[in-house]
């Protein structure tokens, strides 16, 4: 039988992964990866004395399961791509995603392509999505998980062909509830383990204090201003603000103020009413696409613009430079440049990339120059899409 290569974290996803794959007759190991072990005190990982969270019980199942288990420590490559590009993008006043990045660089890129040269055929994991093969097409298809409330394709749709080809995902039919009990049944010792809903290299003193901590003397302090221009109060720095923020602006005028825009070349927050923050048309760049290399044309879609987003419909039309314009068909909230744009059409998987940037759109704002000209950097051909909308 086939060799595989679990991604094991210490949680009951993983740990019923490497369980299915070893009673179907794979020959079956594990691997922890150490990413993260930093003396910031905001580190998750951070435990001088005790073994980093996850690893222990990743051991547990692994002695329980009589597989081989082995500790693989990517932690340079993890801080000088994933640690570096999170610290960067909030400079830049963007809102990063970053599991979308390591799931294609590291544990499905680095840790793939070290299973494989090690003799495995795939690398699996505990994610909750499908993958199919289309003969037809040639090409591997990415699908949503039957779970809704655990599905994790929108963090999947940066997966190359190559990286789809080699992996498995044995959850992929299964809801939460489902593997809980089975893993309970085999007798897992983390089938109740609570889940982690924080990034693995942020937790005491959340985000804000991380990057303090990390490039506390690159973030600046600098204007609030409104969209006329008028200079209503200081902000902390662009870094510790996102689009649709209220909380924390402390500014006057008995009316609630949102952040609609961050400007990092005047290093400036923009804020607005409510009514601001709803914008209907996006351009999305490092586009991955899918079910073929690229979109033939213009194509309805269903589009989510932030992982708990339940997703819209719009228009999609493939731009240069792996770039997309999208339109949605109802205007949305505090589209978020930073985030992942991800493309479905049912449960199939499009593709996704980027939000660069959010516009009203031509027939809601009237002045329509000075947005062309804001953000003609994102798409040189903007006057001509202007025009064919």
């Amino acid at each position: 039988m086939a060799k595989v290569v679990v991604a094991m974290s210490g949680g009951v996803d993983s740990s019923l992964a490497a369980a299915l794959l070893k009673l179907e007759g794979f020959e079956v190991s594990g691997v922890w990866l150490r990413l993260w072990s930093c003396g910031c005190q905001d580190s998750a990982d951070n435990e001088s004395k005790n073994e980093p969270k996850g690893l222990e019980e990743a051991k547990c199942v692994a002695r329980q399961l009589q597989i081989p288990f082995r500790v693989l420590d990517l932690e340079t490559e993890f801080r000088d791509q994933i640690v570096s590009y999170f610290i960067r993008e909030y400079l830049r006043g963007r809102t990063p995603i970053p599991c979308l990045f390591c799931n294609r660089r590291v544990k499905f890129g680095t840790l793939m392509q070290e299973a494989l040269a090690g003799g495995a055929s795939y690398l699996a994991s505990g994610h909750y999505a499908r993958i199919t093969y289309d003969a037809k097409g040639g090409r591997y298809l990415l699908w949503r998980s039957p779970d809704p409330h655990k599905d994790q394709s929108y963090f999947l749709s940066q997966l190359t062909q190559e990286q789809l080809a080699h992996l498995i995902l044995p959850l992929e039919h299964m809801r939460k509830e489902e593997v809980r009990r089975l893993a309970g049944e085999l007798g897992i010792g983390t089938a109740q383990r609570p889940e982690s809903q924080e990034l693995c290299f942020v937790s005491r003193g959340g985000y804000r204090q991380f990057l303090r901590n990390m490039a506390g003397d690159m973030i600046k302090p600098g204007p609030i201003r409104d969209h006329k221009g008028n200079l209503l109060g200081e902000h902390k720095g662009l870094a510790f603000y996102t689009i649709g923020q209220r909380k924390g602006l402390r500014l006057a005028g008995g009316r609630p103020f949102f952040v609609v825009e961050l400007r990092p070349d005047s290093n400036e927050v923009v804020v607005g009413e409510e009514k601001d923050l709803w914008r209907s048309d996006m351009v999305v760049e490092g586009v991955n696409w899918i079910p073929s290399q690229e979109l033939p044309g213009r194509t309805e879609a269903w589009v989510k613009i932030r992982y708990q987003h339940a997703g819209a419909k719009a228009f999609i039309t493939p731009m240069e430079g792996g770039r997309a314009w999208v339109s949605f068909a109802a205007p949305q909230r505090a589209i978020t440049p930073g985030q992942a744009a991800v493309f479905y059409q049912g449960d199939l998987v499009l593709g996704g990339g980027i939000i660069a940037c959010s516009l009203p759109g031509p027939n809601r704002h009237g002045d329509i120059r000075r947005y062309i000209e804001a953000y003609a950097r994102f798409f040189p051909s903007s006057l001509d899409l202007w025009a064919a909308t």
